[in-house]
């Protein structure tokens, strides 16, 4: 099982950089051509006009957000991805290459923050601070961890890899949610079931916390 995690885990980095070019082929064969319908998902949950994508791969996203005329910003630390993502959005977007842990923006500066399928740097607590510091009170980290798709073949390959619907135990939700409560989220989870898939959205949101003030005589 750990090979099969470690040899995904390659292919995947090789996915993502050398080969980002096949990206959205690879990703429209694994969800019969749904890939951007997973990712549109997130979209209801989305607050605000001013939105941050941590991790915006090919840009999918970020064109939908400019589409809605809201005002997108993307970071990655993928050159390839960049450069695809800039070709599509014509350069004419705010796209940044860095790490999410270390966020080249302001505090306060978001009203949501986005994130699909990432990997494991989202559940980073350097992530999630960084993600805390640049959204404003009431803002949003909204992220999709997980896709579970009802093909029989990639029940399969999800079983594997150790996330299956079957796996999603309570001790498994405490395990995606814990980081982002322990980071000081006001966290839930909820369930997004589409024709073709059965989508995890974990909803963290930025609260203020007010001193209570005791009066004494």
């Amino acid at each position: 099982m750990n090979l099969i995690r470690r040899l995904l885990e390659i292919y995947f980095d090789l996915l993502y950089h050398p080969l980002a070019f096949t990206y959205d082929l690879v990703a429209a064969a694994v969800s019969f051509g749904k890939w951007k319908d997973w990712v549109f998902a997130v979209l209801p949950f989305i607050t605000g006009t001013r939105i941050l994508e941590l991790g915006h791969g090919p840009g999918h996203l970020q064109r939908l957000l400019l589409d809605r005329g809201l005002s997108a910003f993307g970071i990655d630390e993928s050159k390839q991805m960049g450069g695809i993502a800039k070709r599509r959005l014509r350069n004419i977007h705010k796209l940044a290459r860095g790490l999410a842990q270390s966020l080249p923006y302001s505090a306060e500066s978001f009203d949501a923050v986005v994130s699909t399928f990432p990997s494991e740097y989202i559940f980073d607590l350097k992530t999630l601070s960084e993600a805390k510091r640049v959204l404003r009170s009431g803002g949003r980290l909204i992220v999709l961890p997980v896709a579970f798709p009802k093909n029989g073949f990639l029940k399969w390959f999800y079983k594997v890899t150790g996330e299956s619907p079957e796996a999603l135990t309570e001790s498994l939700k405490t395990k995606l949610l814990e980081p982002f409560t322990r980071s000081g989220f006001h966290t839930e989870l909820r369930i997004i079931e589409l024709k073709s898939v059965i989508l995890l959205a974990l909803i963290a949101e930025r609260r203020n916390h007010v001193k209570k003030i005791t009066r004494t005589r």
